[in-house]
């Protein structure tokens, strides 16, 4: 990514993040290291949430999007709720991941494509179903790895529960009008 196109996305960014509720306080943050404390998935992260706000303010995008830390975030809002200046840091985690997903930018594919496995599975059926989300994200990424939980998938759907084709939720066309709805209104 060019340096200057890293510069118009971290702009787009940070306007789209103080566009959030309180997302203008993310100036405020003192790095004081409560959220990335406060964080479950911290270990796994290659930045914690302090990093990654850090990084945001200094204008480098690029090290935020060539981390896994977006994708391994759990939504727990514990970081969100523990701040002491009120940063909503999981909303921004979510534009983060919304900015990768629309702009194609993701370093860390598994993420996105779980992401977006994810969004079709609900928009097929109205919520998730595990079997047709695993499907996806595996024939998309690597068929092979799915071979080691063949096993639990087996326990599970001989103990019925598991089910291997879904069901779908009443009022399925409902949730598509609402959803249109949502982005028609995100577009005006």
């Amino acid at each position: 990514m060019t340096t200057a196109k890293a510069e118009e996305l971290s702009r787009e960014l940070l306007e789209n993040v103080y566009e959030l509720p309180h997302g203008e306080k993310i100036n405020e943050c003192i790095q004081c290291g409560t959220c990335s404390a406060s964080c479950p998935s911290i270990a796994a992260m290659e930045y914690g949430p302090r990093e990654i706000v850090a990084s945001l303010r200094a204008g480098m995008l690029d090290r935020v999007l060539n981390s896994n830390t977006v994708w391994l975030c759990v939504s727990c809002y514990s970081c969100t709720i523990r701040c002491p200046a009120g940063i909503p840091f999981a909303d921004v985690m979510y534009e983060l991941k919304r900015l990768e997903v629309e702009k194609g930018l993701s370093k860390d594919s598994e993420g996105a494509t779980m992401a977006k496995a994810f969004v079709e599975t609900v928009d097929d059926h109205g919520r998730s179903v595990e079997t047709k989300l695993l499907r996806k994200y595996f024939l998309r990424t690597n068929p092979f790895k799915a071979l080691p939980q063949v096993p639990l998938a087996m326990k599970l759907f001989f103990r019925g529960r598991l089910e291997i084709f879904g069901r779908k939720i009443k009022g399925l066309e409902n949730l598509h009008k609402m959803l249109a709805a949502i982005e028609e209104n995100e577009t005006k």
